[in-house]
Order: structure tokens, then C-alpha cells, then sequence
């Protein structure tokens, strides 16, 4: 499918909170043409789409309140991720969550997207 009506469907049907967090349109400009969810998929963790990295101690330590006040979430995170306890600090701790946050929006949406693709070839 061509980029650029790939982005105005994506724009159109997906949905807002994933492009609040990050408008993985911003990734495919300087692409042709993409063919499937796999590719868009690839696309985007090769540009680092879902890094999302959340600088200060008290944007971190607010973020954390907010979507893991018990930090069970983000230290699982970061444990998988091959981090060692005197490594981490709360903007290593958000930034980590935010991303995993932002990639599971992004896989929720997958059938979307798909149906955008399979939409396409008819």
C-alpha cells in the first residue's frame, strides 16, 4: 500500500490514544510502500517508535503514581530486560513502562491495522 494513504487510514482508524502516545505515522514518510502489519511493525522498532523516554525525577516519580504506584509493573519490565537493581532509577523505571505501554496500544490494534491492509488488496 502506498504511504501516504496508508497514513490517512491509520489517521483515520486507529485509534487516538495510540497516536497520542506516539503517531507511528511520524515513522513512514520515508517509506514507499508498505504491504503488511508485519512490515509497518518492523518499520517501527527499527526507528525506535516505542522509546519513549520520560526525563526529570518528578515527571518519572508522577508517571510511576500514576500507572504503577506499586512498581510491580515496571521492575518485571526491567528485570526482563536484563537490568540490575543498582541500575535503575525512576526515569529508567517510567521510560521503560511508557515504551511497553505504548507497544501494547500499538498491538491492539493490530486487527485494525490488518484490516486496513486486507481492505487494500480487494
Amino acid at each position: 500500500m502506498k504511504t501516504e494513504k496508508l497514513i490517512s487510514l491509520i489517521k483515520e482508524n486507529v485509534s487516538d490514544a495510540l497516536l497520542s502516545v506516539v503517531d507511528i505515522t511520524d515513522y513512514l514518510h520515508s517509506v514507499d510502500e508498505i504491504n503488511s502489519f508485519d512490515e509497518l511493525q518492523d518499520i517501527l522498532f527499527e526507528n525506535n517508535a516505542f522509546d519513549i523516554e520520560i526525563i526529570y525525577y518528578s515527571e518519572a516519580i508522577k508517571y510511576l503514581m500514576e500507572h504503577d504506584p506499586s512498581l510491580t509493573e515496571s521492575i518485571e519490565i526491567a528485570h526482563e530486560m536484563g537490568y540490575s537493581l543498582e541500575k535503575l532509577n525512576s526515569e529508567i523505571l517510567a521510560s521503560l513502562l511508557a515504551s511497553n505501554k505504548a507497544q501494547d496500544l500499538f498491538y491492539e490494534q493490530q486487527s485494525s491495522i490488518e484490516e486496513l491492509f486486507d481492505e487494500d488488496e480487494e
